[in-house]
């Protein structure tokens, strides 16, 4: 007997805009990066990169809005209620970093690293042990 899959739900906060993601969810991205910040009026977003076919948008297709934020790089948010929800790269087509905070409910992921942090604002602390890159986790070595 095969087990149901694992299933988890989200939504933007006027809940126009509905999805879910199949399988377990990888460690969230602490991002720093100047546009993270003013994208979403935070210190940091908090990003999880899920591939592209794991996600189901379920209701609200009218409602998404893109906004190319740097070349290549939409960012993905309700156009009724603003929540931003993903964003998703031209370079990195089978992936969508969705936002974390849009998910419900309880999840089984935690923090896995702070990226960008060469941008972080000065006014919050990072307090915590896990590994910090100044850029892009993918190009450059940790902090020390």
């Amino acid at each position: 007997m095969s087990e149901a899959p694992i299933l988890h739900h989200g939504r933007c906060l006027c809940g126009g805009v509905r999805y879910q993601v199949q399988g377990a969810l990888p460690g969230i991205q602490l991002c720093h990066c100047g546009q993270c910040r003013l994208a979403h009026g935070t210190p940091f977003a908090s990003n999880m990169p899920v591939q592209r076919s794991d996600f189901t948008l379920l209701s609200g297709a009218e409602l998404l809005q893109g906004y190319e934020s740097s070349p290549g790089k939409v960012r993905t948010f309700c156009r009724r209620c603003g929540s931003p929800l993903y964003s998703e790269r031209d370079i990195y087509p089978d992936v969508l970093r969705i936002r974390a905070g849009s998910l419900e409910g309880a999840i089984q992921t935690q923090p896995a690293m702070h990226i960008y942090t060469q941008d972080r604002c000065n006014w919050w602390p990072l307090a915590d042990a896990l590994p910090r890159y100044p850029g892009s986790p993918h190009s450059t070595e940790p902090e020390q």
